[in-house]
């Protein structure tokens, strides 16, 4: 009788527990390709660091895939085209973003180009917001120079650095920061500080910094409905 019981909670856990295809957070490729079925964009190239990069430990039932690795299948599914160029360091800051990222990328030449929000430069013992806002513009300001579409996400509260007691403080003032240049640039924010995401048991990986494989997949799927909001925005001839 014991082990029925048993095998009966270990049934139900198994048959509740979320994978890609089940996930109420993640679009079918299918689904995320046709938001993007007119995508103009052809080269579309990443910078920055590990959030930049997909970094994460792979989640049963997903894909081992991070978000922007993601993003391009599915922009490969409308343009089979498409270069992809990722030269994001897990470490790096926007000041060293720029001064080893930024001329590859350049050279490369997209038309869809994704930028970090920051979260290196945060871990200081006293961050200089004034700094970290003029880095990131004059980030934004090159950016913007290349005529690309460009995109950035917020840090997601999940995301905590024990170390710093005022974390997540912090998370919210670059977030602000983030917010307003990718405002003032036109710049797709996908927006992960109140993502409902962030609840999930599960979430992040052993470093309890860098989102699993699920929360990789659900960045994706926000990210693809930021570019499809851009499309819909965009006249037609």
């Amino acid at each position: 009788m014991l082990m029925n019981t048993y095998d009966r909670i270990v049934s139900l856990m198994t048959s509740t527990q979320l994978t890609e295809e089940s996930d109420p957070f993640c679009l079918p490729s299918l689904d995320a390709a046709a938001l993007l079925f007119d995508a103009p964009w052809s080269r579309f190239a990443v910078i920055g660091d590990s959030l930049s990069a997909g970094t994460g430990d792979a989640s049963p039932g997903y894909a081992d895939a991070g978000w922007s690795d993601r993003t391009a299948d599915i922009l490969r599914r409308v343009r089979p085209d498409l270069e992809y160029l990722n030269t994001a360091e897990i470490g790096a800051t926007t000041a060293q973003t720029l001064e080893k990222q930024f001329e590859r990328m350049l050279e490369f030449d997209p038309d869809l180009l994704h930028l970090p929000c920051g979260a290196n430069d945060l871990a200081r013992r006293q961050p200089d917001f004034g700094e970290i806002e003029r880095t990131l513009r004059r980030m934004y300001e090159m950016a913007s120079e290349t005529g690309a579409q460009l995109t950035t996400f917020t840090l997601g509260r999940a995301y905590v650095v024990p170390v710093f007691p005022d974390w997540s403080e912090r998370v919210a003032r670059v977030n602000d920061i983030t917010r307003g240049l990718a405002g003032e640039y036109e710049a797709v924010v996908v927006d992960m500080w109140d993502h409902p995401v962030n609840a999930r048991q599960e979430l992040l990986s052993q470093d309890r910094i860098h989102f699993s494989t699920s929360g990789q997949a659900v960045m994706a799927t926000e990210m693809v409905k930021g570019l499809a909001g851009v499309l819909s925005r965009t006249p037609h001839p």
